[in-house]
């Protein structure tokens, strides 16, 4: 026979669900710690989520300005990346 089902309070799955939220630590882990499957946490997870429990976060001063850094870096990455095309297609043509 299989195991009896555990049950957990509903202050119980709050924390947890806060906890995933406000920590940034993987659902798996913070799972793990808790004892508890990382299946029924993330079904918790995205449950709140649904239902609009979970309040967005604003995004940090720190995280508006990484954001920019890494926009500028794709930017540039993009440049090279259509450049570094162009130079091969015209090796591949002078080397015929």
């Amino acid at each position: 026979m299989g195991s009896a089902r555990r049950k957990y309070s509903d202050s119980f799955k709050a924390e947890a669900v806060d906890l995933v939220v406000t920590s940034g630590r993987p659902v798996a882990e913070i799972a793990r710690d808790l004892g508890i499957n990382e299946g029924t946490l993330g079904n918790w997870v995205n449950l709140a989520r649904k239902r609009g429990d979970l309040a967005e976060r604003p995004v940090t001063i720190d995280e508006r300005a990484e954001l920019a850094e890494l926009r500028d870096e794709n930017r540039r990455l993009k440049m090279e990346r259509e450049i570094l095309k162009k130079a091969a297609a015209w090796f591949a043509k002078e080397s015929m």
